[in-house]
């Protein structure tokens, strides 16, 4: 039996990895059935426990329940999109072909289109979790993206001025801490140690940027089974690249990846220290050093 008699449609939203519980609660609680322990029932005598799909739906409130799982299980009008932190742009167009589901053809249009637009938007293509329609254009996605690092991300002149530091070389440095760092706790003093190398004059020394300069150099054509974040060998060092960071001081040209509101925050909330190296065990544990010869010291316990 249908909740109302009246055809309204409401907006209603399912979480990736909603229980039908969950779900059934929810509709429930929105007013689109009147039992959520029925709903349950009948798509566990009906097999269809683990076909509901996640996103966006509008949904008739004068359903039944046969009728609305129908309508669930045509697909959402919007569908998540989830990019993790810390990834390049060439990375990013195989989120969206598996969320909506694209062709081959669509897959290699989606992902040329990706690549040309966002050409000058590396660091700013934010990392979070999007609703999206699987009609979206290449250009509306860019959009979403983009504008939404403008609204999450909004550091005052004062902030600039503080750190000595352009936005664009604030997301330079949160790119590169991004993918140097394990936790939201070290990032602020990973921060204060670039911070202090780049006013000494010191080269910043991060691997993840020469990740980035021989992934860009090898990888012309993006395609799947490109290492974009190899592990640099000691020979890579000497690779010829302003994103070399062992070979040229300060700051690379621009980001090498897009990073998220931890590291941001981290580079224009840096904690002052007398810090200067850091490592990391096998772990993922950090291990900080005030000098050289204590650095070699945590490399020889840690590391060897």
């Amino acid at each position: 039996m249908a909740p109302s008699e009246e055809a309204q449609e409401v907006r209603f939203v399912i979480n990736k990895g909603s229980s039908i519980e969950t779900i059934g609660e929810n509709l429930k609680k929105t007013g689109l059935i009147r039992n959520a322990f029925a709903f349950k029932i009948y798509l566990q005598g009906r097999g269809l426990s683990n076909r509901i799909p996640s996103g966006q739906f509008k949904i008739p409130t004068n359903l039944n329940i046969p009728d609305l799982v129908n309508l669930l299980l045509e697909g959402p009008l919007e569908v998540w999109v989830t990019i993790p932190e810390g990834l390049r742009r060439e990375q990013y167009p195989n989120f969206f072909i598996k969320s909506f589901e694209l062709s081959s053809d669509d897959a290699l249009s989606f992902s040329n289109d990706f690549l040309d637009l966002t050409k000058n938007n590396e660091g700013y293509l934010f990392p979070d979790t999007y609703l999206f329609s699987p009609e979206a254009s290449v250009a509306q996605v860019v959009s979403v993206l983009t504008n939404n690092f403008n609204k999450k991300f909004k550091p005052s002149q004062g902030q600039l001025n503080s750190i000595g530091l352009t936005l664009n070389e604030v997301v330079t440095l949160a790119s590169i801490i991004e993918r140097e760092t394990k936790t939201s706790k070290e990032r602020p003093i990973v921060a204060g140690i670039y911070l202090n190398r780049i006013k000494a004059g010191w080269p910043l020394q991060a691997d993840a940027t020469i990740q980035y300069a021989i992934a860009s150099f090898r990888c012309v054509d993006s395609t799947d089974v490109c290492s974009w974040w190899e592990a640099p060998l000691a020979k890579d060092k000497e690779f010829d690249s302003f994103y070399n960071t062992y070979k040229y001081k300060g700051l690379p040209p621009g980001p090498i990846s897009n990073p998220g509101l931890t590291s941001l925050n981290a580079v224009i909330n840096p904690q002052e220290t007398d810090y200067w190296y850091y490592i990391h065990d096998k772990n993922g544990q950090v291990y900080f050093a005030k000098t050289l010869e204590a650095h070699n010291l945590n490399i020889q316990k840690y590391l060897k």
